[in-house]
Protein backbone atom coordinates (compact mmCIF):
# COMPACT_ATOMS: atom_id res chain seq x y z
CA UNK A 1 0.00 0.00 0.00
CA UNK A 2 3.24 2.55 0.50
CA UNK A 3 4.90 1.37 -2.17
CA UNK A 4 1.24 2.32 -4.54
CA UNK A 5 1.11 5.73 -2.76
CA UNK A 6 4.56 6.75 -3.13
CA UNK A 7 4.56 5.64 -6.46
CA UNK A 8 0.76 7.68 -7.19
CA UNK A 9 2.94 10.68 -6.13
CA UNK A 10 5.94 10.41 -8.14
CA UNK A 11 3.88 10.58 -10.92
CA UNK A 12 2.19 13.66 -9.61
CA UNK A 13 5.44 15.34 -8.92
CA UNK A 14 7.18 14.09 -12.40
CA UNK A 15 3.60 15.41 -14.50
CA UNK A 16 3.83 18.97 -12.33
CA UNK A 17 7.48 18.80 -13.37
CA UNK A 18 6.87 18.55 -17.20
CA UNK A 19 3.78 21.06 -17.26
CA UNK A 20 5.29 24.60 -16.07
CA UNK A 21 3.38 26.88 -14.56
CA UNK A 22 4.42 30.46 -14.53
CA UNK A 23 1.77 32.41 -12.28
CA UNK A 24 0.79 36.20 -11.84
CA UNK A 25 -0.45 37.15 -8.66
CA UNK A 26 0.00 40.41 -6.22
CA UNK A 27 1.22 39.13 -2.88
CA UNK A 28 -0.24 40.92 0.27
CA UNK A 29 2.10 43.54 0.25
CA UNK A 30 1.73 44.98 -3.04
CA UNK A 31 -1.90 43.85 -3.65
CA UNK A 32 -4.08 47.27 -4.01
CA UNK A 33 -7.63 47.52 -5.16
CA UNK A 34 -8.82 50.96 -5.90
CA UNK A 35 -11.79 52.77 -7.71
CA UNK A 36 -10.02 54.71 -10.49
CA UNK A 37 -13.54 55.73 -11.53
CA UNK A 38 -15.90 57.50 -9.65
CA UNK A 39 -19.01 59.62 -11.35
CA UNK A 40 -22.63 59.13 -11.79
CA UNK A 41 -21.10 58.11 -15.82
CA UNK A 42 -18.67 55.74 -14.70
CA UNK A 43 -17.69 53.32 -12.17
CA UNK A 44 -14.26 51.19 -12.38
CA UNK A 45 -12.51 49.10 -9.55
CA UNK A 46 -9.05 48.31 -10.43
CA UNK A 47 -6.50 46.18 -9.31
CA UNK A 48 -2.52 46.11 -10.38
CA UNK A 49 -1.27 42.55 -11.01
CA UNK A 50 2.81 42.62 -11.04
CA UNK A 51 4.55 42.30 -14.34
CA UNK A 52 1.06 41.12 -16.33
CA UNK A 53 -1.01 44.19 -16.09
CA UNK A 54 -4.73 45.37 -15.25
CA UNK A 55 -8.07 43.84 -14.21
CA UNK A 56 -11.32 46.09 -14.09
CA UNK A 57 -14.56 45.56 -13.05
CA UNK A 58 -16.65 48.63 -14.63
CA UNK A 59 -19.95 50.11 -14.84
CA UNK A 60 -21.39 52.63 -17.00
CA UNK A 61 -24.80 54.92 -16.76
CA UNK A 62 -26.87 53.28 -18.27
CA UNK A 63 -31.31 52.73 -18.30
CA UNK A 64 -30.29 48.77 -17.25
CA UNK A 65 -28.25 47.41 -14.78
CA UNK A 66 -24.36 46.50 -16.40
CA UNK A 67 -21.03 45.48 -15.68
CA UNK A 68 -18.42 43.85 -17.04
CA UNK A 69 -14.49 42.74 -16.46
CA UNK A 70 -11.80 43.49 -18.56
CA UNK A 71 -8.14 42.19 -18.03
CA UNK A 72 -5.98 44.33 -19.47
CA UNK A 73 -2.39 42.58 -20.73
CA UNK A 74 0.93 44.53 -20.87
CA UNK A 75 1.82 42.03 -23.89
CA UNK A 76 -1.10 40.44 -26.06
CA UNK A 77 -1.14 36.96 -26.74
CA UNK A 78 0.20 35.92 -30.48
CA UNK A 79 -2.54 33.57 -31.03
CA UNK A 80 -6.79 32.90 -30.30
CA UNK A 81 -7.04 31.05 -27.10
CA UNK A 82 -9.64 30.15 -24.32
CA UNK A 83 -8.61 30.75 -20.56
CA UNK A 84 -10.45 29.03 -18.13
CA UNK A 85 -11.77 31.35 -15.16
CA UNK A 86 -11.39 29.22 -12.12
CA UNK A 87 -12.46 30.43 -8.36
CA UNK A 88 -9.92 29.12 -6.28
CA UNK A 89 -9.48 28.73 -2.69
CA UNK A 90 -6.70 30.41 -0.85
CA UNK A 91 -4.02 27.97 0.96
CA UNK A 92 -5.04 29.34 4.25
CA UNK A 93 -8.23 27.91 3.73
CA UNK A 94 -7.54 24.14 3.49
CA UNK A 95 -10.45 21.69 2.17
CA UNK A 96 -12.57 24.19 0.24
CA UNK A 97 -12.87 22.57 -3.51
CA UNK A 98 -12.13 24.75 -6.63
CA UNK A 99 -14.94 25.63 -9.38
CA UNK A 100 -15.08 26.61 -12.67
CA UNK A 101 -16.97 30.08 -13.26
CA UNK A 102 -16.69 30.27 -17.45
CA UNK A 103 -14.12 30.58 -20.41
CA UNK A 104 -13.04 33.47 -21.59
CA UNK A 105 -11.82 34.08 -24.88
CA UNK A 106 -8.37 35.53 -25.34
CA UNK A 107 -7.86 37.73 -28.75
CA UNK A 108 -4.32 39.10 -30.72
CA UNK A 109 -6.05 42.59 -31.29
CA UNK A 110 -7.71 43.28 -28.33
CA UNK A 111 -8.18 42.93 -23.66
CA UNK A 112 -10.21 39.87 -22.75
CA UNK A 113 -13.70 40.40 -21.25
CA UNK A 114 -16.82 39.29 -19.30
CA UNK A 115 -20.06 39.62 -19.43
CA UNK A 116 -22.24 40.90 -16.85
CA UNK A 117 -23.01 37.56 -15.23
CA UNK A 118 -19.90 36.30 -14.89
CA UNK A 119 -18.13 39.69 -13.77
CA UNK A 120 -20.56 39.45 -10.92
CA UNK A 121 -20.00 35.74 -9.42
CA UNK A 122 -16.35 36.69 -9.59
CA UNK A 123 -16.74 39.66 -7.51
CA UNK A 124 -18.82 37.33 -4.89
CA UNK A 125 -16.26 35.02 -4.89
CA UNK A 126 -13.27 37.65 -3.81
CA UNK A 127 -15.86 39.10 -1.18
CA UNK A 128 -15.98 35.46 0.13
CA UNK A 129 -12.09 35.45 -0.03
CA UNK A 130 -11.87 33.30 -3.08
CA UNK A 131 -9.33 34.13 -5.72
CA UNK A 132 -10.68 34.09 -9.18
CA UNK A 133 -7.77 32.56 -11.47
CA UNK A 134 -7.10 32.53 -15.23
CA UNK A 135 -5.46 29.49 -16.49
CA UNK A 136 -4.78 29.24 -20.06
CA UNK A 137 -1.70 27.84 -22.98
CA UNK A 138 1.47 29.31 -22.54
CA UNK A 139 1.30 30.89 -26.70
CA UNK A 140 5.20 29.77 -27.11
CA UNK A 141 5.12 26.80 -24.81
CA UNK A 142 2.10 23.88 -25.27
CA UNK A 143 3.44 22.19 -22.31
CA UNK A 144 3.90 25.12 -20.05
CA UNK A 145 0.64 26.82 -18.41
CA UNK A 146 0.16 30.49 -17.29
CA UNK A 147 -2.07 31.33 -13.70
CA UNK A 148 -3.66 34.68 -13.32
CA UNK A 149 -5.03 35.25 -9.68
CA UNK A 150 -7.12 38.48 -8.17
CA UNK A 151 -5.95 38.72 -4.89
CA UNK A 152 -8.26 39.61 -1.74
CA UNK A 153 -5.93 41.38 0.00
CA UNK A 154 -7.48 44.61 0.24
CA UNK A 155 -10.20 43.87 -1.42
CA UNK A 156 -13.20 44.67 0.45
CA UNK A 157 -13.23 48.64 1.83
CA UNK A 158 -12.16 49.07 -2.18
CA UNK A 159 -15.28 46.83 -3.38
CA UNK A 160 -17.93 48.80 -0.65
CA UNK A 161 -17.14 52.01 -1.94
CA UNK A 162 -17.79 50.38 -5.64
CA UNK A 163 -21.13 49.11 -4.57
CA UNK A 164 -21.76 52.79 -2.93
CA UNK A 165 -20.84 54.20 -6.61
CA UNK A 166 -22.85 52.09 -8.61
CA UNK A 167 -25.98 53.14 -6.56
CA UNK A 168 -25.14 56.82 -7.82
CA UNK A 169 -24.83 56.04 -11.93
CA UNK A 170 -27.23 58.35 -13.57
CA UNK A 171 -30.14 55.76 -14.95
CA UNK A 172 -29.53 57.18 -18.55
CA UNK A 173 -26.61 57.18 -21.03
CA UNK A 174 -25.13 59.38 -23.66
CA UNK A 175 -26.57 57.50 -26.34
CA UNK A 176 -29.57 58.00 -24.93
CA UNK A 177 -29.85 62.21 -24.96
CA UNK A 178 -27.43 62.42 -27.99
CA UNK A 179 -30.09 63.35 -30.41
CA UNK A 180 -33.20 64.39 -28.59
CA UNK A 181 -36.25 66.43 -30.54
CA UNK A 182 -38.00 68.79 -27.99
CA UNK A 183 -41.48 70.30 -28.53
CA UNK A 184 -43.05 73.61 -27.51
CA UNK A 185 -46.84 74.61 -26.59
CA UNK A 186 -48.13 76.35 -29.55
CA UNK A 187 -47.85 79.67 -30.45
CA UNK A 188 -44.45 80.69 -28.14
CA UNK A 189 -41.55 79.19 -26.28
CA UNK A 190 -42.61 77.40 -23.61
CA UNK A 191 -41.63 73.86 -23.18
CA UNK A 192 -44.01 70.82 -22.64
CA UNK A 193 -43.89 68.98 -19.52
CA UNK A 194 -41.53 66.08 -21.39
CA UNK A 195 -39.95 68.36 -22.88
CA UNK A 196 -38.53 69.88 -19.57
CA UNK A 197 -37.82 66.36 -17.98
CA UNK A 198 -36.05 65.90 -21.23
CA UNK A 199 -33.83 69.38 -20.57
CA UNK A 200 -33.29 68.52 -17.25
CA UNK A 201 -31.59 65.14 -18.27
CA UNK A 202 -29.43 66.75 -20.81
CA UNK A 203 -28.22 69.33 -18.66
CA UNK A 204 -27.55 66.88 -15.92
CA UNK A 205 -25.59 64.86 -18.44
CA UNK A 206 -23.60 68.04 -19.62
CA UNK A 207 -22.27 69.15 -16.31
CA UNK A 208 -20.92 65.45 -15.59
CA UNK A 209 -19.19 64.72 -19.05
CA UNK A 210 -16.53 67.00 -19.73
CA UNK A 211 -16.14 65.26 -23.26
CA UNK A 212 -18.59 66.26 -24.49
CA UNK A 213 -16.80 69.04 -27.48
CA UNK A 214 -20.24 70.25 -28.93
CA UNK A 215 -24.32 70.70 -28.06
CA UNK A 216 -25.99 71.59 -31.48
CA UNK A 217 -29.41 73.45 -30.82
CA UNK A 218 -31.50 73.47 -34.30
CA UNK A 219 -35.12 74.93 -33.93
CA UNK A 220 -38.07 74.93 -36.28
CA UNK A 221 -41.49 75.94 -36.27
CA UNK A 222 -45.25 75.10 -38.35
CA UNK A 223 -46.13 77.03 -41.15
CA UNK A 224 -49.17 78.72 -38.85
CA UNK A 225 -48.52 82.31 -39.39
CA UNK A 226 -46.45 84.76 -40.57
CA UNK A 227 -43.26 83.23 -42.12
CA UNK A 228 -40.79 86.12 -40.47
CA UNK A 229 -42.50 85.89 -37.29
CA UNK A 230 -41.90 81.73 -37.38
CA UNK A 231 -38.30 82.74 -38.00
CA UNK A 232 -38.18 84.72 -35.41
CA UNK A 233 -40.28 82.26 -33.13
CA UNK A 234 -37.43 79.57 -33.64
CA UNK A 235 -34.48 81.76 -33.31
CA UNK A 236 -36.25 82.55 -29.71
CA UNK A 237 -37.03 79.14 -28.78
CA UNK A 238 -33.13 78.12 -29.31
CA UNK A 239 -31.51 80.60 -27.57
CA UNK A 240 -33.62 79.73 -24.36
CA UNK A 241 -32.57 76.51 -24.54
CA UNK A 242 -28.74 77.62 -24.36
CA UNK A 243 -29.86 80.07 -22.18
CA UNK A 244 -31.09 77.27 -20.00
CA UNK A 245 -27.93 75.25 -20.17
CA UNK A 246 -25.45 78.31 -19.77
CA UNK A 247 -27.63 79.15 -16.54
CA UNK A 248 -27.37 75.28 -15.16
CA UNK A 249 -23.20 75.69 -15.21
CA UNK A 250 -22.47 74.93 -18.87
CA UNK A 251 -19.68 76.77 -21.04
CA UNK A 252 -21.62 78.62 -23.74
CA UNK A 253 -18.60 77.86 -25.86
CA UNK A 254 -19.72 74.25 -25.81
CA UNK A 255 -23.65 75.37 -27.76
CA UNK A 256 -24.62 76.34 -30.69
CA UNK A 257 -28.14 77.64 -30.98
CA UNK A 258 -29.68 78.67 -34.52
CA UNK A 259 -33.03 79.10 -35.57
CA UNK A 260 -34.50 77.57 -39.09
CA UNK A 261 -38.47 78.84 -39.18
CA UNK A 262 -40.61 77.03 -41.48
CA UNK A 263 -37.69 75.25 -43.20
CA UNK A 264 -37.50 71.29 -43.03
CA UNK A 265 -40.31 70.27 -42.04
CA UNK A 266 -41.06 66.86 -41.33
CA UNK A 267 -45.11 66.39 -40.81
CA UNK A 268 -48.09 68.09 -42.95
CA UNK A 269 -48.80 71.37 -41.65
CA UNK A 270 -52.58 70.79 -42.57
CA UNK A 271 -53.60 68.88 -39.05
CA UNK A 272 -52.94 69.82 -35.76
CA UNK A 273 -50.64 66.65 -35.17
CA UNK A 274 -48.53 67.85 -37.77
CA UNK A 275 -47.84 71.28 -36.57
CA UNK A 276 -47.08 70.62 -33.48
CA UNK A 277 -44.13 67.61 -35.23
CA UNK A 278 -42.93 70.70 -37.01
CA UNK A 279 -42.96 72.88 -33.48
CA UNK A 280 -39.67 71.13 -32.78
CA UNK A 281 -36.11 71.42 -31.07
CA UNK A 282 -33.19 69.43 -32.03
CA UNK A 283 -30.68 68.66 -29.64
CA UNK A 284 -27.41 67.34 -30.89
CA UNK A 285 -24.05 66.23 -28.76
CA UNK A 286 -20.81 65.18 -30.08
CA UNK A 287 -17.79 63.26 -28.66
CA UNK A 288 -14.63 63.16 -29.71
Amino acid sequence: MTKTISLFLGIIIASQAQAGMRQYQADLASSEWQLSQNSRLNCTLSHNIPNYGEARFASIASRSNNLMFELDMLRMPDSYSLAEVRSVAPSFRPGMSDRTLADMKLFKQFNPSLSKKVAWTMLSELEQGMNPTFYYDDWYSNADKIAVGLSTARFQEAYREFVGCLGNLLNFSFEDISYTVLNFEFGGDKFTKASLRRMAMISEYLSLDPELELVLIDAYSDSYGGRWTNQKTSEKRANKIREYFVKNGIDASRIEAKGYGEKRHIASNNSVIGRSKNRRVVIQMEKP
